[in-house]
């Protein structure tokens, strides 16, 4: 096949403006992140994809350590009778758990469940571990996959059926220690988006309806997508004393009274890989953050036969400068393939920053560099190649930020009234602030008519609502909602 047949091939034949799902999908494949598995719902991940996951989950899980936070790991299989002690989340999760019934040929005396989440587990060992109030706070994390059997087609990374995710759980002596705790994992969450996945996010909780089975008050980082869709990027819940009662996880305070502990449980899955493909890849392919980059920087060497050695020789400085300095580089010196093929295919894998040399950047002692996300080129001389890469990776995770700013600041809207409400989100898509009496069926009534619901309210619960009556039902307002459709 020549090259330009390969380049043919490498490229992506959906838009994103027109057919999201289908070149997101594209995106996915040709840049070789993921595959779809022989069993519907479930990915493989390539290596490319998990040096993504790897590279988010060392910022969160160093983030995590900082302030307290221990590791551990629990079995993927819960008893029947672990999971029913708690009545809400076996009736929230119920349609989708996924059940193991027999071992070999043998039919089991109690099901397994299969986790959809580990509260049912990881809680009766937190109250074996706690007798004192000196054993608390007790914070723990697992990196781990959990399996919800939705039925829903198959979006790699946003909807499976089987995901990568952290979940941490913690128990503390109060409420206030206890939502302390609960804010400062949205926080961390709120940061990765801000400053490790280039994404801007709100933070919030969800309305009483939607909140975690079983828990008091779920708190959310949302974050919007180009096609206009919400994307729960990340939550924190505090549980309340209600998981802690189920399970016996108590303690004897200073008094040696015995008290009940107060619990949170907090979540960021593989869905922010997701985000951050949807956010800013585009038309040619994926479009990565230096911060999460595999490769940060490619060394592309242009050459004719009579420059060829002078041209490599001069690359291989540049990529040994570059890669002792700490910046992930790759020097593409393939014979085979012509620089066009090279420049293609290392847009499509998102590299940030692509580092052009031929014989006018030797004799002049320069390097042109190329940014990823419009194509800017900067010509930058060769004595202070590392200080301009580093700018260079500076500013590309600023356009990134900037482009993703402004889709958030350009669809967040106001509207008062049913049919402006269906007709702004219809139109335009992305959020609309309303004000909302608490009842769920004026969620419900929008939600029937154009597939969107309230996906956040504001984290302060005595801010004034935007409007002083209900969009929906025009009742007194006791708050302001943001409906979207989301995935």
């Amino acid at each position: 096949m020549s090259d330009s047949e390969q380049e043919q091939e490498l490229g992506i034949t959906e838009q994103k403006e027109y057919s999201p799902g289908k070149w997101y999908a594209e995106v996915v494949q040709k840049a070789g992140l993921a595959d779809y598995a022989p069993m519907g719902g479930f990915i493989v991940v390539r290596p490319r994809g998990y040096a993504l996951w790897e590279r988010l989950q060392a910022n969160l899980d160093g983030w995590f350590k900082e302030t307290g936070v221990d590791n551990a790991y629990f079995p993927m299989m819960i008893p029947e009778s672990y999971l029913e002690r708690e009545s809400d989340i076996v009736e929230g999760f119920d349609p989708e758990v996924a059940w193991v019934t027999h071992g070999g040929h043998e039919e089991l005396e109690e099901r397994l469940a299969i986790r959809p989440t580990s509260e049912s587990i990881i809680t009766p060992y937190m109250a074996q571990w706690t007798r004192s109030h000196r054993d608390l706070p007790l914070r723990l994390n697992q990196w781990c996959s959990v399996v919800r059997w939705e039925a829903t087609d198959t979006k790699p990374f946003f909807r499976t059926k089987e995901f990568l995710w952290q979940e941490g759980h913690t128990a503390h002596r109060t409420e206030d220690e206890a939502w302390e705790e609960t804010m400062t994992r949205l926080d961390q969450y709120h940061r990765l988006y801000e400053d490790v996945l280039a994404m801007p996010g709100m933070k919030g909780r969800k309305p009483e309806h939607d909140k975690f089975p079983g828990g008091d008050t779920t708190t959310t980082v949302e974050a919007l997508m180009p096609d206009g869709k919400s994307l729960q990027a990340g939550t924190s819940h505090y549980l309340g004393t209600g998981f802690a009662e189920a399970y016996d996880l108590t303690y004897r305070d200073e008094d040696e009274n015995e008290k009940v502990a107060h619990t949170t449980s907090w979540g960021l899955s593989w869905r922010a890989l997701g985000g951050l493909i949807m956010t800013h890849s585009d038309d040619q392919g994926l479009v990565l953050p230096p911060t999460v980059a595999p490769e940060q920087v490619v060394v592309v060497p242009i050459w004719q036969e009579d420059t060829r050695e002078e041209v490599l020789d001069y690359c291989e400085e540049l990529y040994a400068e570059l890669e002792d300095a700490g910046v992930r580089t790759v020097l593409d010196d393939r014979d085979e393939r012509n620089p066009g093929f090279k420049f293609n295919e290392w847009e499509l894998k998102g590299t940030p920053v692509r580092i052009e040399v031929g014989p006018n950047e030797v004799a002049d002692g320069e390097a042109t560099l190329v940014h990823r996300p419009d194509g800017e080129n900067v010509v930058a001389d060769r004595e202070g190649i590392v200080e301009s890469v580093e700018d260079a990776l500076d500013t590309v995770y600023a356009k990134l930020y900037a482009a993703a700013e402004e889709i958030l600041e350009e669809n967040v809207r106001e509207a008062h009234g049913r049919s402006e409400i269906l007709g702004t989100i219809g139109q335009h898509g992305g959020y609309v602030k309303t004000g909302w009496c608490g009842d769920e069926a004026c969620e419900a009534e929008i939600k029937e008519q154009i597939s969107a619901e309230i996906v956040m309210l504001p984290l302060d619960e005595e801010q004034e609502p935007v409007h002083d009556t209900c969009g929906v039902c025009d009742d007194p307002a006791e708050e302001t909602a943001y409906f979207a459709k989301n995935y």
